[in-house]
């Protein structure tokens, strides 16, 4: 994401898994917790490189959360190959246990494809995440869990990937917000400051104060 982004290997399900840790300004204040983010789709070209994925990474830190993303199974250095889903929750597993600080709050944020990976993750963790974050989850196309009724998601009113209706069907039954972004596609091209926004806005009241 910049410079200083420190690139790291941990041992995973399926061999290395291939992770890129971003720290907020050293004037910024004391760490406000470590936030775990699942890139989209890797069989269509998904990273954590993503430019959606890096500015969830960027908004963050902002707020003053340690940002780690990494690549799962057969991308970039990581070992192993796409498992259809339930290798990916695995390697999100993985990287939570291995880079999560006991002494801090864990968010899981998830992009298309990831946002399935957080919801599914976040399931399946001894000590419950703080809170979520969805940008776009792929409920067209797999099996995004219920999730916390404080989880903050954002979708484009004119994704061509997964449908506005997929996602409002998936939130419906759970009486879940969903922020709508009018004019906006799943990759929000032109429109990856406004998402930073909404994540600060979004987050927590102190977001919107440090933006």
């Amino acid at each position: 994401m910049n410079s200083q982004t420190q690139r790291r290997q941990i041992a995973g399900p399926a061999g290395e898994i291939e992770c890129a840790v971003d720290e907020p300004a050293v004037d910024a204040g004391p760490l406000r917790g470590v936030v775990v983010i699942c890139h989209p789709n890797p069989t269509q070209g998904g990273t954590m490189d993503n430019k959606v994925v890096q500015t969830i990474a960027r908004g963050f830190v902002h707020l003053g959360y340690r940002a780690v993303r990494f690549n799962f199974r057969g991308i970039g250095r990581s070992a192993g190959a796409w498992d259809e889903g339930r290798g990916e929750v695995d390697d999100a597993l993985a990287v939570i246990e291995a880079l999560r600080d006991p002494a801090l709050p864990l968010a899981l944020a998830g992009f298309s494809f990831g946002g399935f990976v957080a919801s599914q993750a976040a399931l399946r963790l001894d000590r419950p995440a703080e809170r979520l974050l969805l940008v776009g989850p792929a409920a067209s196309r797999f099996g995004v869990a219920t999730v916390p009724d404080d989880t903050v998601v954002i979708h484009g009113e004119q994704d061509d990937v997964v449908p506005l209706q997929a996602v409002l069907d998936w939130a419906r039954p759970q009486a879940l917000p969903v922020i709508v972004v009018p004019g906006v596609g799943h990759f929000f091209h032109g429109q990856l400051p406004l998402l930073k926004h909404l994540v600060l806005r979004s987050w927590h009241p102190a977001g919107a104060a440090r933006a």
